[in-house]
């Protein structure tokens, strides 16, 4: 077996903006260590592409099946058959070391890598977000990488997404700062243009890498369910048209605030001040009966109310960005329960969102807004979480807001126009009067794999499967 080279650590850049909930804190930025991994396949050369404004401004491709697996390189990986095939570990590529920022251990790991095929984009990219389902038991972890084509051809580096692992035997689940080439940076979770406007720093398209490391001799492996991305280049705006109200309805999901676990478990963001997304997360999986069972939750303080949102924010929680916001890590966590599905996209309008309410999928979405822009909300936020879970006969959006002080006053309607805009637009004012960006739909979906025929359709008229 051989070790594969190191690769230089990326050079420093700004820290990124914050995506924090409610009164947390912003994201920090402390040293990430060497990882080394196998040698970089090379990506075609890209092709033109139609200018923007010319095709759908956001595209989504997710590898799930046997062929999809099939349809990339990874010598070192097998593809493990079934009505939720996946790809493990096979023969491992080599032995490799890992030292761990966050705790200061270094591990010794056999790998395997799978890469892509190289995926091009309905529209050169501004932003591109992976997600990825896998499970990975004790003595197992893995990493995400992602490399993009400029439109002139040239390449990004090999960007880690992220390094996880479902639970913490191993590694502490972590982002990386500091990743950047000048055209194109990473902000936790997101590989951007550092110049959206201007056309030589859009990204035609991506291929993702995979490795999926496990203890040497060990029986344990990971097991990856779906990998891929959202690419998107959403147009700088700070209103959006209205859409007109299609359908009315409302599904049954529970309700559980972030407020009532303040000052719980602070190592995890400040406690659940900031767990708009484990929060949201958690109502979701319980819409579907999924969620941790007695024995996960015996660690969590037996005085502490709904220990499930507890146990969200702990293994949601990223230890570089310090918090529990990363927005793949979110869906990870999701899709670590029984046949769940989950991936980040954006969407286009909330008539969007009335079809997959129709078809009984609820939606959480990321929104910014200052105190006054959403009535009845009562705070403002440079980022935060809710489930929309219906709406009203007029068109109104009737979601689930875990800012809510009880679990009881979590269900909030919110004027439409109000709604889809703080929800869709890209550019706003912050409290300071300047120009701070906005998330341009950004949805989390999670649904399970027995999902129906109509579950189905609603996705995949929104590009997902």
């Amino acid at each position: 077996m051989t070790t594969p080279p190191p690769r230089p650590e990326p050079a420093a850049r700004p820290e990124p903006s914050a995506r924090p909930g409610p009164g947390s804190a912003s994201r920090r930025a402390v040293l990430a260590a060497v990882l080394a991994t196998a040698a970089v396949p090379a990506l075609p050369a890209a092709a033109a592409v139609p200018p923007p404004g010319t095709m759908n401004t956001v595209d989504n491709r997710f590898w799930t099946s046997g062929d999809d697996w099939r349809s990339g390189t990874g010598p070192g990986t097998r593809v493990v058959e079934g009505r939720r095939p996946g790809l493990t570990i096979g023969t491992p590529d080599g032995v490799t070391t890992y030292l761990d920022p966050h705790t200061g251990r270094t591990g010794t790991y056999e790998y395997a890598v799978w890469t892509s095929p190289f995926h091009r984009s309905r529209t050169p990219a501004t932003e591109i977000v992976p997600s990825w389902n896998a499970e990975t038991p004790p003595g197992t972890w893995l990493a995400v990488e992602l490399c993009g084509a400029y439109e002139d051809g040239s390449r990004t580096p090999w960007y880690v997404m992220g390094r996880w692992a479902s639970g913490e035997s191993e590694i502490r689940r972590t982002s990386v700062d500091g990743q950047g080439d000048g055209r194109s940076s990473v902000s936790t979770d997101t590989v951007g243009a550092t110049d959206p406007a201007s056309a030589k720093n859009r990204l035609s398209g991506y291929q993702l890498r995979v490795i999926l490391y496990r203890l040497p001799g060990s029986g344990a492996a990971p097991i990856l369910w779906r990998v891929g991305a959202m690419s998107s280049a959403v147009p700088d705006r700070f209103t959006v048209p209205a859409s007109a109200p299609r359908r009315a309805g409302e599904l049954k999901v529970p309700r559980h605030s972030q407020e009532i676990h303040l000052g719980q478990y602070p190592e995890y963001d400040n406690g659940g001040e900031a767990w708009c997304s484990p929060t949201s997360s958690t109502m979701v999986l319980e819409h579907w009966g999924r969620g941790p069972s007695a024995a996960d939750l015996a660690w969590v303080n037996p005085a502490y109310a709904d220990p499930q949102v507890c146990h969200a924010a702990r293994y949601t929680y990223d230890h570089q960005y310090d918090g529990c916001g990363n927005w793949p890590f979110n869906a990870a966590y999701a899709a670590g329960y029984r046949d769940m599905n989950a991936v980040i996209t954006r969407l286009g309008s909330l008539n969007d969102l009335e079809n997959l309410i129709r078809a009984g999928i609820p939606a959480m979405t990321s929104q910014s807004f200052l105190k006054g822009e959403l009535t009845g909300a009562g705070y403002g936020t440079s980022g935060h979480l809710m489930t929309v879970v219906g709406f009203t006969g007029t068109g109104d959006v009737i979601v689930h807001d875990p800012a809510a002080p009880t679990n009881d006053a979590v269900r909030r309607v919110y004027k439409r126009r109000e709604f889809e805009n703080v929800w869709l637009r890209t550019k706003r004012r912050g409290t300071d009067g300047k120009v701070a960006s906005a998330t341009g739909g950004v949805c989390y979906l999670y649904w399970p794999l027995e999902a129906t025929s109509a579950q189905h359709r609603a996705l995949e008229a929104i590009g997902v499967r």
